[in-house]
């Protein structure tokens, strides 16, 4: 059997699924370069060669991130350009616990280091951007979105929602009754 070699852009890509699997377990303090080359399968060496350090990587699994949601909303406006249609897609996100741990540990990093701040503020005005210019909402309705959105980004990795969500407490189920059931598509 022949192993085909990975060409750079493929082992990059390798890496960062690796850094969010890792990073979303340790967030960014709590995770080494080391961690995130043993889960890729590669040395600690070539993942510096190829991110020059670890807050690079880091970055670059939250871009990642955040343009796997904006690629997912993109797809859903083909079909239904609404809040309701981005709503809708944003719940498959739920199944990858991984990522959106990710996002909330940048969020949460970027707090203190100001390079981190930056990027994570970015990601998160590229996403307000795109979903007002996907569905031509208010920024008073886009605000709500995104509330809701980040609501659910907690449960979700909480595992209060999602496909493996744990066994439901009083409070989850009371709070769960108040959110607008998956199906619907009043905006």
């Amino acid at each position: 059997m022949t192993r085909t070699r990975l060409t750079a852009s493929e082992r990059q890509e390798q890496i960062v699924a690796a850094a969010i699997t890792a990073f979303a377990q340790g967030g960014y303090a709590g995770t080494s370069t080391d961690q995130v080359a043993r889960l890729a399968g590669v040395s600690q060496p070539y993942v510096i060669r190829i991110f020059g350090s670890k807050q690079e990587l880091f970055l670059a699994t939250v871009r990642q991130a955040s343009l796997r949601i904006e690629a997912l909303w993109r797809a859903a406006a083909e079909h239904e350009p609404t809040l309701a249609g981005l709503g809708h897609a944003y719940h498959e996100l739920l199944a990858e616990r991984d990522l959106l741990t990710v996002l909330l540990h940048g969020f949460a990093a970027g707090g203190d280091d100001p390079v981190l701040g930056d990027a994570v503020r970015a990601c998160f005005g590229s996403q307000y951007d795109l979903v007002r210019e996907l569905t031509g909402a208010s920024a008073e309705e886009t605000r709500d979105f995104f509330a809701m959105g980040m609501l659910l980004t907690v449960l979700g990795a909480m595992r209060v929602v999602g496909p493996d969500a744990v066994a439901q407490q009083s409070w989850m189920i009371d709070l769960l009754s108040t959110l607008p059931a998956e199906g619907d598509t009043a905006d």
